[in-house]
């Protein structure tokens, strides 16, 4: 009787255990990306809006990075997804392999990565931004292939580029958008000319839409 009580109570632990670690593979699943391992937007968003309270509450600067890797579309489209998943844990590693512990890598999704640098000011950011651009454009070994590609980034400030996670994150994906405007494999600050010019293109492509629906073109 008492071993079969043993086996009762043996075979109870072992179900909770493995009910606990499902558990913890679902919060993984809902909290990390399954490619690379990073933080997902979920968490991202979590641990960015943390780092700017203590910013905020302390003074103290804060950088948002976004990163964008050049015609990354040419390698899943001429090698396949495969290769280019790939590259992106190998790119994945050197990111996470370049920060500190504070710091917060996050893969957004497809080629996107963002980064929340706690207590970084612009010249911090910049030199940051300037190593990540070599790490990222040295040559990656995958299976028989040695592949190179570029990233072109984007950077925010905090508090000057704005005061919450949103806003910045969109002021650095601005910021991308004008160092691939500008040739790619390249960095570049926020500034007030990119907002202006994102206001402008928002008004027009919505007075457009306006005009195709209402047949005035």
């Amino acid at each position: 009787r008492t071993e079969q009580l043993s086996q009762t109570v043996a075979a109870l632990e072992q179900k909770i255990a493995e009910q606990q670690a499902a558990e913890a593979h679902i919060q993984r699943l809902a909290m990390f990306d399954g490619l690379t391992g990073l933080p997902n937007r979920h968490l991202l968003a979590d641990r960015a809006t943390q780092a700017i309270d203590i910013a905020r509450r302390g003074a103290e600067p804060l950088a948002v990075l976004f990163l964008d890797l050049d015609h990354f579309k040419n390698v899943n489209d001429s090698l396949g997804h495969r290769v280019g998943d790939a590259l992106l844990v190998q790119l994945a590693a050197r990111l996470r392999g370049a920060v500190r512990e504070q710091d917060t890598v996050a893969r957004m999704g497809g080629d996107e990565f963002v980064l929340v640098l706690p207590q970084t000011d612009i010249a911090g950011a910049a030199h940051l931004a300037a190593k990540l651009m070599a790490l990222a454009s040295a040559p990656y070994q995958v299976e028989q292939h040695e592949l190179t590609v570029t990233p072109s980034m984007g950077i925010a400030m905090f508090p000057t580029d704005g005061d919450d996670f949103d806003t910045l994150c969109k002021c650095a994906d601005a910021a991308m958008y004008r160092a691939k405007k500008d040739g790619r494999n390249a960095y570049r600050f926020f500034t007030s000319e990119m907002q202006a010019q994102s206001a402008r293109v928002l008004l027009l492509e919505n007075a457009l839409r306006r005009a195709l629906h209402r047949q005035q073109l």
